[in-house]
């Protein structure tokens, strides 16, 4: 019984310490580093680095109206994408459907990979635009003669033609 003793008390500590191990997330600096550059945000330590890594994927890709992939997308489309493979949350595929799954967020409210969502300057009531929101005022979206770029809330545009932010 006590040689049982012995071995029993080890192996407990030993299980009981290899249980609280915890170790820091490893970090593709490169790929932050790359990112940073095509997104042209500074990518801080407490900021989502899957969602600005998948972000910069994105950048460059051509407009094409229903797509979805990185050969060619809309702006639901690839929000919709992003969302799936940073979140793992399926959104509506339509950009007013993406807005009604959102609960309403305000300008100065917004955090990052909120929605935003923007009218064709025309209809202020008919959602034409989404992106999603980084940090900073900056957010990733498809616009129709760029392609996937990164924009400013503050450029004129976007101001003018501002609906609301989302969280799905």
């Amino acid at each position: 019984m006590k040689c049982l003793h012995r071995l029993l008390l080890p192996a407990i500590l030993l299980l009981c310490l290899s249980a609280c191990h915890t170790s820091t997330p490893r970090l593709d600096y490169r790929a932050l580093a790359r990112a940073s550059v095509k997104l042209g945000i500074d990518i801080g330590p407490k900021d989502n680095h899957h969602l600005y890594l998948t972000a910069a994927e994105w950048i460059g890709t051509p407009y094409r109206s229903g797509g979805h992939t990185q050969k060619g997308t809309d702006c639901s489309g690839m929000t919709g994408e992003i969302y799936r493979k940073v979140y793992h949350m399926r959104l509506p595929r339509s950009t007013s459907e993406q807005m009604k799954a959102c609960r309403k967020v305000s300008r100065r409210e917004l955090k990052e990979g909120d929605l935003v969502f923007f009218h064709n300057g025309k209809s202020r009531k008919k959602v034409t635009h989404v992106g999603i929101y980084l940090k900073d005022g900056y957010f990733v979206h498809a616009s129709t003669s760029r392609g996937v770029i990164v924009s400013h809330l503050d450029e004129a545009y976007y101001r003018r033609c501002w609906l609301r932010g989302g969280r799905p």
